[in-house]
């Protein structure tokens, strides 16, 4: 496989862009853009995931969104609310909360002055299942879909219930989310020594 390391635009990275959602719960983007973007705005990425920017997808993050920057797209990668950097509890996969919190990072990255206002979501598996959720709810700004591995009826055809049972993997996946989801925050973002 080659790896493609160079592209049309310059590319400046964000690390650790704090997006504040209306309740006040802060949610950790890490963003990548054309170095330009301020003068010429461009359309928006947007990948919201709870599997943590800073160490659960960094190697696969590195390769995507500098390429979609490098190509004329501001790249966001967030992560979701009680996962890796950002604030709060997450209470479960797709909730409402979940999904509101996605239309409001849209919201906020449409009214970025360096974003044209056309936002598109992408995401794989979990992240593919809830751009269709967050597609399905209209927000203004989101023009473009792009979902891999996912499916629309969680209850028939999702990892975890295949015809409407619940299957036994599910304990284990449990568990792991739980040991991913209570790893504090980063200390160099979060605070501390």
């Amino acid at each position: 496989m080659k790896t493609v390391t160079e592209f049309p635009r310059k590319v400046v990275e964000f690390p650790d862009m704090g997006i504040v959602m209306p309740d006040g719960c802060r949610l950790s983007a890490r963003i990548w853009m054309p170095e330009n973007a301020a003068d010429n705005p461009v359309p928006a990425i947007l990948e919201h995931l709870p599997y943590r920017k800073r160490d659960g997808t960094i190697f696969r993050d590195q390769l995507t969104h500098p390429y979609f920057a490098g190509h004329g797209y501001a790249s966001i990668r967030v992560d979701m609310r009680g996962n890796g950097d950002s604030e709060g509890l997450m209470d479960d996969e797709y909730s409402e909360q979940e999904l509101q919190d996605a239309c409001d990072v849209i919201a906020w990255a449409a009214a970025q002055p360096w974003c044209n206002g056309n936002v598109g979501m992408m995401g794989i598996s979990w992240g593919g299942f809830n751009c269709l959720q967050v597609a399905a709810k209209q927000p203004p700004a989101l023009k473009a879909v792009i979902s891999l591995c996912s499916t629309v009826d969680r209850y028939a055809d999702d990892i975890h219930y295949k015809g409407g049972c619940l299957l036994l993997e599910n304990f284990g996946w449990a568990s792991t989310m739980l040991s991913y989801s209570s790893r504090p925050p980063d200390p160099a973002i979060a605070g501390g020594n």
